[in-house]
């Protein structure tokens, strides 16, 4: 038989927590019909159920004992309440605090949205007309209006519905091109604003580069053998690009030759060298997934993911610095730039914090300014985020320009809009420095 609760402070806090279920509401429909809703009703019936059982549990036990025991368990039980199901309205810290933009975020286009799992990809902007580019697979390149509201498939050509993990557009002799790497197909493609295919650039094969390394790496792959039924290794697996002073910087991040390989025009055509670096490895300049490529103020940014770095050189491969301050364990997949910071995501949330969602960070490039957590906001499905573009939106009446943050998810993939909030509520940040 189920014993009236005898701590009076446990009881209020069932009571507290009760209510707080109570009043939850979602933003995709009513808290009656939400699956978040009703788990928390379960959860809620276990904060009475558990506390009378251990009301129960502890019979023969002092009066203290029990009190002790209930409330301890109460306790518990509302911090993973707090956890699992609170939704916020901000997140982040110092000037860096953002708001889920639920309107933006619907602009997706009904019709890519059985794609939208599969999403594997990121974002580039058209620095001159600020139209955003992204690739959805299975659906195609896409054109995003600068003001966030209109989508509008690009090009016809079926090479586009393969992933396209990394995307740059890029202004080279007066032309603006776009540059995707996909992974799956190995291969890299420029691309005119039109959506036709102008090039396949494939497999180097040995000899292009400055780098001896590079150099038998490729030259080496194609023979490579591997024993009857084990699972194939890409040789080649161009997982971003991006583009400074004339040449292309590919990324390889996702086979054994884990590269910085470049590219350059001649006569129109795109060809592979003269300069690479890096290789897979644990020593400076060496790459454990070099996953994200961006340039910025003359240098490239590498994001080398499984080593949890951000890894600048010069444009020539020369090693300059790791960023500092980049949080323990996170695997950073890919970086930007902001007006005032760089902005960089982990893959999936650091095991040892109980986020419900990868991070977002905004970076100084000498120090942690901001660790910004989309779960928080509750955003539906995402969890794991592939890559994060800054883009703004400037006002045609006021001139005024506002920050949103694009986001790229994966594994049951999602995209979603985060605003800028100058004013908004700062967040408690899931970590702390030693």
């Amino acid at each position: 038989m189920l014993r009236i609760i005898t701590s009076r402070t446990a009881g209020q806090q069932f009571a507290a927590s009760l209510t707080a279920v109570r009043n939850t509401r979602f933003q995709h429909g009513s808290a009656s019909s939400s699956p978040s809703h009703k788990k928390m009703l379960g959860v809620a019936a276990g904060l009475f159920a558990g506390a009378a059982l251990l009301n129960d549990q502890a019979f023969c036990d002092s009066k203290d004992d029990k009190i002790r025991k209930l409330e301890q368990r109460v306790q518990e039980l509302q911090e993973k309440m707090k956890v699992q199901f609170d939704v916020a309205e901000t997140t982040g810290q110092g000037d860096a605090i953002f708001s889920w933009d639920k309107g933006l975020t619907d602009c997706f286009p009904s019709d890519a949205k059985p794609f939208e799992r599969d999403m594997h990809g990121g974002f580039n902007e058209d620095e001159e007309t600020g139209i955003v580019y992204t690739g959805i697979p299975g659906y195609g390149l896409c054109a995003i209006s600068p003001d966030l509201k209109t989508w509008k498939r690009i090009g016809t050509d079926e090479r586009l519905k393969a992933n396209i993990h990394g995307i740059v557009i890029f202004k080279h002799k007066g032309v603006t091109n776009i540059a995707v790497a996909q992974n799956t197909e190995a291969r890299i493609l420029i691309i005119g604003l039109d959506g036709k295919v102008k090039q396949q650039l494939d497999q180097p094969v040995g000899g292009e580069f400055n780098f001896a390394e590079a150099n038998a790496y490729y030259s080496e792959a194609p023979s490579q053998q591997r024993p009857q039924a084990a699972p194939p290794t890409p040789s080649f697996a161009c997982t971003d690009v991006t583009f400074l002073d004339g040449k292309l910087y590919v990324v390889t991040g996702y086979c054994p030759g884990d590269f910085v390989l470049t590219a350059s025009e001649e006569n129109g055509v795109w060809k592979w060298g003269p300069i690479a670096w890096g290789g897979k490895g644990k020593a400076p300049g060496k790459f454990q997934t070099a996953h994200g490529i961006f340039a910025y103020d003359g240098n490239i940014f590498v994001a080398n993911r499984e080593a949890h770095q951000v890894v600048e050189f010069t444009k020539d491969g020369h090693l300059v610095r790791c960023l500092p301050d980049i949080p323990y364990t996170a695997r950073i997949c890919n970086v930007a730039r902001a007006d005032n910071y760089f902005v960089m995501n982990e893959l999936a949330p650091i095991t040892s914090h109980p986020s419900k969602t990868a991070s977002i960070y905004a970076h100084s490039g000498e120090r942690l300014l901001s660790n910004i957590q989309p779960g928080t906001l509750g955003i539906p499905v995402l969890k794991h985020i592939h890559h994060t573009w800054p883009h703004y939106v400037t006002d045609k009446k006021t001139g005024e320009r506002t920050l949103y943050l694009l986001v790229h998810g994966w594994s049951d993939g999602k995209y979603a809009v985060l605003k800028h909030e100058p004013h908004g509520k700062p967040s408690v940040p899931l970590m702390e420095r030693k």
